[in-house]
């Protein structure tokens, strides 16, 4: 057995990716049609895409799910409430949030909104949930959101023509309530993007007045801290999109007064950011993107020549972040394992320990209690090879083990 995963750990790197790594693959045109200034996350296997503006300028709240699997478009329950633009969207707990934005292609005519909706894919439903209360409930556009442990996060954005926010709040769908964060720290701003990495966020870009950023911001949502990272080493711009696959985060395409088509890696151990492939298709601004099984699909938006509907899939760079980590005080047995093991350790500053795939995406989180000995149940996971890291109180990465489950 020992032999036989070992083959394993030194092929999965060449087999994971069936499509080369760091490359983009043409895949069915959206099923809403040339659309820009919509929304999208994932569910499992799935991805959703909704609301935006079409060729005609009218603005739309109809959704569709996208199989990456089969590679096909399907039409799902519309958006309930106003058809919107620019609004923001994510998922937590198997459902997806959509909320905010602005119901006009012209801004002086549209109404701001503030309501937010939860969808349901096993009843192919949506359900008011409570309304966005920031910026005094009166509405804004132009937001960004993510996610972190749970919980989702609605960061800045426009609510009229001259006015800009740099308000944080986080979303706790358990209870229902929005509560007020830290202030993005990088002033008002509107047009930007963010992606989460573990317990972080990671805001940034857009612009203020109308002048663009290159800025990036790392918050922490367990100390309602911000924290500078490194700039984006290319032009400032706003109406970018944004992925996270494994353990690092993706900047792709925007504005900067052209359009652009760039891909852009972030690196959380180092703090650096590395050119990637250009995107597949046309440059645009105001695209989507979603992640299916560590891939991103990335599309719709408004090119030089109007409003797209295509819509590319990129394979990342193999394995990410697994060698960045370093080995430490604690001893999980035995490995390999088979339905649980246990975790020994006498370093203090471990509070928490998270089981990892090779390929980056969190598992299961054992909270420390102190007792002399952490029994982590596994029978819920497959086979295969993984990474046990320990975390610090404030999520923080201190070591590392792999190790194997029968």
């Amino acid at each position: 057995m020992i032999k036989i995963i070992c083959f394993l750990i030194f092929t999965m790197p060449f087999c994971f990716y069936g499509q080369a790594p760091n490359s983009w693959l043409k895949k069915s045109d959206f099923g809403g049609l040339k659309r820009e200034r919509a929304v999208a996350f994932s569910i499992g296997d799935y991805g959703y895409v909704g609301t935006g503006v079409d060729t005609a300028e009218i603005v739309h709240n109809d959704f569709w799910k996208y199989n990456a699997a089969l590679d096909t478009w399907t039409q799902i329950a519309n958006l309930p409430g106003s058809a919107r633009r620019d609004a923001v969207a994510f998922a937590i707990g198997g459902k997806g949030y959509v909320g905010t934005g602005i119901n006009n292609d012209e801004s002086a005519f549209g109404l701001k909104l503030n309501d937010f909706w939860e969808y349901n894919p096993i009843t192919n439903s949506w359900l008011a949930v409570a309304n966005y209360p920031g910026d005094g409930g009166a509405g804004v556009y132009f937001s960004t959101a993510f996610t972190v442990d749970s919980k989702g996060y609605v960061c800045a954005g426009k609510s009229d023509p001259n006015f800009y926010s740099n308000q944080l709040w986080e979303y706790k769908p358990s209870i229902n309530q929005w509560t007020q964060r830290a202030s993005f720290p990088g002033g008002v701003r509107y047009q930007l993007a963010s992606f989460s990495i573990g317990y972080f966020g990671y805001v940034g870009l857009g612009a203020n007045q109308d002048v663009y950023k290159n800025d990036f911001w790392k918050y922490n949502p367990g100390i309602n801290q911000w924290t500078p990272i490194a700039n984006l080493p290319a032009s400032e711009r706003g109406s970018s999109c944004t992925f996270t696959i494994g353990q690092h985060g993706f900047v792709c395409m925007g504005s900067d007064g052209g359009i652009l088509d760039d891909l852009w890696e972030y690196n959380p151990y180092s703090n650096d950011w590395s050119s990637k492939a250009p995107y597949g298709g046309s440059e645009r601004k105001n695209a989507v993107a979603f992640v299916v099984n560590e891939k991103a699909y990335v599309g719709t938006g408004k090119g030089y020549s109007g409003k797209k509907d295509g819509i590319e899939e990129y394979t990342p760079s193999l394995i990410l972040g697994i060698d960045e980590l370093t080995v430490g005080n604690f001893y999980a047995y035995p490995n390999p394992s088979q339905n649980s093991f246990q975790i020994v350790s006498s370093q203090e500053e471990i509070s928490s320990f998270a089981l990892y795939s090779t390929d980056g995406k969190l598992l299961k989180i054992v909270r420390r209690n102190f007792d002399s000995k952490i029994h982590v149940d596994h029978s819920d996971i497959n086979a295969g090879v993984y990474m046990l890291v320990a975390l610090d109180n404030t999520n923080s990465i201190l070591s590392k083990q792999q190790i194997i489950l029968l």
